[in-house]
Order: structure tokens, then C-alpha cells, then sequence
């Protein structure tokens, strides 16, 4: 029995207005190849499918074609759950109509918990594998709200629902273990000491639980975690991980190995164990220092030899805005054909003030009116730039404010 774990695909992800439909799809061709080549039976995906809950048609469109091309392999069953970004009503909304294909969802936690446990038999129908698909855990999931609570009673009381809901698969699943049936586990929640990148966001139940290895049953063979860009094995426990997801989502995982999990079972001993890196498509590189550092290590970027140019983030440390900063850098990236789009980021390097400075400036700020925070703001920004087009601008909303009765 062979087991691919992957999770975090967050179809129609952009970055910034820049589509990445061009890099899931090159993944998605890659999972079907590996399907194949690695004689995957189980297929499990931990969450966030989609990036939004509303996803666009590209994205059904990927999504969907991947499931029809997953039954021209050998691999004989699909289990996904749903993450934070996805919507419980738009992933269940198939789910009878696939489970005449042996692709299963749980979109949400359901009404019977059993329906969480899936079955995965051979051609006797006998059970090879079993899987406690648990999706995303909100709020009503796990816990009555609790008037008057303090922050650390609400963690602890969020925490400890997490874990009791996984410790109520034992009663079911003891009966498998005892005639040697592998069990293992889903997740999509932040488990304790796990490494984050910019682009996961934060979710309000799991991110404060916070969840440790040793609070999952042991009876779990394995725990397939989502919502964690970043591959990794929780608390040294090597049966407990994220795989991450398979394409950079942010800048700030420009140095991340992307990678998709396989297990092989004999009976119910896990014979191995493998991470298989996941091929880049487009590099992302982030570039940071002042104007002359950044120049210099623009200049010296070579062809990273990915399918699709690079995208590079800039950061400029600056005292002032630099009004035609993108334009400056596009220069220097002129004859880079490998390289698609800068992404410029300007960061403002302040001088420091002492404590009486900042607490004279705070005090007089409350004194001043709208216009005056204004044009301070502007003589902050631009300090040695003419903004009587922006005051123009800002004189004609607030008329138009207090017009509505909107201003004071």
C-alpha cells in the first residue's frame, strides 16, 4: 500500500494581479506523472484546494480535470478535506457524485463523526488502510463559547477541543489496529513549533491551540498535516508532518525545498518513508538593501533554468520615496530575459528619536485637524517633492464629506 501525501494547492492563488494558474498546472501534470511512476494506491490532499472560497473557473476547471485524470492511474483512491481557505458548501457540493469515483471529501466536519473515517479495501473488500479525514476545525467544531473567558482559558479550552476530537476516533478505529490495519490521520490546523511563512494566514482555531505531537493518539500510524507551507516534522516525531505546499506562495519561501510525502505500509508497519521534491517552475528571488546594494545584486542574477521567467522582489531601503524606482530597476533588468516582473517594495528608513521626541510628536498630533495630519503626512512622505495635486485631491474628498454629512 502506497501513500502520497500533499496539501496547501491554493488554486487560484495570484501574487499580487500576477496569475500562478501556469505553475499549479505544471504541478498538477507532475502529480499525475508521479502518481504512475511512484504506484500510488492513496492519494490524500490536507486541505486548502483553493485559495478563496469562491474559487474562478480556471481554478474548477484545474481542479477537476486533475480528479478525471487521477482514474487514467493506478492510484484507486482520492481523500481530501477542506482547509480554512476552503469553502465547506463549494467542496461538498460534488462529494456524492464522487464517491462513485472513490475520490472522498470532507469538506467540513460532518453531522455523524464517523463519516470522517474512510475505509480504503482491497479487491476481497477487505480493509488495507483506514483514514480519519479530519478537515479544518472551526470554532463550532470543537467548543461551546464560554461568556466572560480570558484569552488563555479560551486557548486552553480550544486546544484541548482539538485533541479530544481526534482521541474520539479510538473507539472506532481500535478494532482495525488489532487485526494489523494501518491507520492514519488527517490535519489542517498549527501545530506547535511549526515554522510559518508570509503567506499562510492567520486562522482562529489551531494557530492559538496550537496543537503538540504528543497530543495526537499513537494509535495514528501517521499524521498528515496541511496548512503549513513549510515541510517539516512536528516536535521530532517523524510519523507527524506538513509536506507544504508544492509551489513557492510568497517571496518569503524563496529558499524552500517543496516536496510531496510517500508511505509505503507492509500490513500495518510503515516500511517507508520518502520526500520527493517537487520540480520549481518559476523562481521566486527577494533582493534587499539600499539602491547601490540592490543594483549590484540585481546586475549579478544569473538564469535559474526554470520552465517560466523568475519573479524578483526588491526591497530599497530608503530615507526618501523614489518616485521612478521601478522604472530604474527595469533598466537594469532589461537584457535579463529570465527575468519577468520586478516587484519593487520601498522601506522606509527612519533616523532615531529619542522617547521625548516621539511622545511630543504623539501629544501634538492629537491637536492637529484633518488637513494639518495630512500635510504632515505628505512632507513625511515626500519631503522634497510639490504635492499640491494630492492637497487639490484631498480638499475635494473632504468636501464631498461633509456634503454627505459624513465629516466633522
Amino acid at each position: 500500500m502506497r501513500i502520497l501525501h500533499t496539501a496547501d494547492w491554493h488554486l487560484g492563488k495570484r501574487l499580487e494581479q500576477s496569475e500562478r494558474t501556469d505553475e499549479h498546472q505544471a504541478f498538477l501534470n507532475w502529480l499525475i506523472l508521479t502518481l504512475k511512476a511512484e504506484k500510488i494506491d492513496v492519494l490524500i490532499v490536507a486541505g486548502d484546494i483553493f485559495d478563496t472560497g469562491s474559487p474562478s473557473n480556471t481554478a474548477f476547471e484545474q481542479y477537476y480535470g486533475f480528479l478525471r485524470r487521477v482514474k487514467d492511474t493506478c492510484c484507486r483512491e482520492v481523500i481530501i478535506i477542506g482547509g480554512n481557505h476552503d469553502s465547506i458548501s463549494t467542496l461538498n457540493a460534488p462529494q456524492s457524485l464522487l464517491r462513485y469515483f472513490n475520490v472522498h471529501i470532507i469538506g467540513g466536519v460532518p453531522e455523524e463523526f464517523t463519516d470522517q473515517i474512510i475505509q480504503v479495501c482491497d479487491a476481497d473488500g477487505k480493509p488495507e488502510l483506514v483514514v480519519c479525514a479530519v478537515p479544518f476545525l472551526r470554532d463550532r467544531d470543537i467548543r461551546l463559547s464560554v461568556a466572560g473567558e480570558t484569552a488563555e482559558e479560551r486557548e486552553s479550552r480550544i486546544k484541548q477541543g482539538i485533541a479530544d476530537h481526534y482521541h474520539q476516533f479510538i473507539e472506532h478505529i481500535i478494532s482495525y489496529k488489532m487485526n494489523g490495519v494501518p491507520v492514519i490521520a488527517t490535519g489542517h490546523l498549527f501545530a506547535a513549533g511549526s515554522s510559518t511563512s508570509d503567506s499562510e494566514k492567520e486562522i482562529h482555531v489551531g494557530n492559538l491551540g496550537q496543537v503538540g505531537g504528543d497530543q495526537f493518539p499513537v494509535e495514528f500510524n501517521y499524521v498528515a498535516l496541511g496548512h503549513i507551507h513549510r515541510p517539516q516534522v512536528i516536535n521530532k516525531m517523524e510519523h507527524i508532518r506538513y509536506c507544504g505546499s508544492p509551489i513557492p506562495l510568497s517571496f518569503s519561501e524563496t529558499e524552500d525545498r517543496k516536496q510531496v510525502v510517500i508511505l509505503e505500509f507492509r500490513g500495518a508497519e510503515m516500511i517507508s518513508l520518502k520526500e520527493l521534491e517537487v520540480p520549481s517552475y518559476r523562481k521566486l528571488i527577494r533582493i534587499k538593501g539600499d539602491l547601490s546594494q540592490v543594483t549590484a545584486k540585481l546586475k549579478l542574477l544569473e538564469d535559474p533554468g526554470t520552465l517560466f521567467p523568475a519573479w524578483v522582489e526588491v526591497q530599497v531601503e530608503t530615507p526618501g520615496f523614489i518616485v521612478d524606482l521601478e522604472e530604474q530597476l527595469n533598466l537594469i533588468i532589461a537584457d535579463k530575459t529570465f527575468i519577468e516582473r520586478i516587484f519593487p517594495r520601498q522601506l522606509r528608513v527612519r533616523p532615531a528619536k529619542n522617547l521625548d521626541e516621539q511622545t511630543v510628536e504623539s501629544l501634538t498630533l492629537t491637536d492637529l485637524d484633518p488637513k494639518s495630519v495630512f500635510l504632515k503626512r505628505c512632507a513625511s512622505e515626500y519631503p522634497e517633492e510639490d504635492f499640491k495635486d494630492l492637497l487639490s485631491a484631498f480638499n475635494e474628498v473632504r468636501e464631498r464629506m461633509m456634503q454627505d454629512g459624513e465629516g466633522a
